[in-house]
């Protein structure tokens, strides 16, 4: 007996969000900030580390709410939308830079852009 694809197998050749490498560099990423935020100043706990936070937590979340989905159209919205996500969480680490919360953000800084880049190629491959 041949075994029968699921929706989401059909629509661009994946499992499910979980087996996507931008979502798992994408929970990476939530880890990373969340490490970062300890070391923000207790005052910012309601500002900056809960904003930069929420950003984060953004970018997987619509990388699975994308990926759950009837159509590649709908994915790429969400996709768009991480994305977006992913730029607020740039801009936020660059504030934490100049309050001086963070003295060398380069690598956070190089890990947002890959993964910016590779969501970017993902929405290629789904435009087929």
């Amino acid at each position: 007996m041949r075994k029968r694809k699921g929706r989401d197998e059909e629509k661009i050749g994946y499992k499910g969000h979980k087996d996507l490498i931008i979502w798992q560099k994408s929970m990476d990423l939530v880890e990373d900030i969340y490490k970062l935020t300890l070391t923000f100043p207790k005052e910012e706990v309601f500002g900056l580390s809960s904003q930069i936070k929420r950003a984060v937590i953004s970018v997987p979340s619509n990388i699975a709410e994308g990926a759950a989905r009837a159509s590649n159209k709908e994915f790429k919205k969400f996709l768009y939308i991480a994305l977006g996500s992913l730029s607020e969480v740039e801009t936020q680490v660059l504030i934490a830079e100049r309050l001086n919360y963070i003295l060398d953000c380069d690598t956070i800084l190089k890990k947002i852009w890959n993964l910016k880049k590779m969501i970017k190629t993902f929405i290629n491959k789904i435009e087929g």
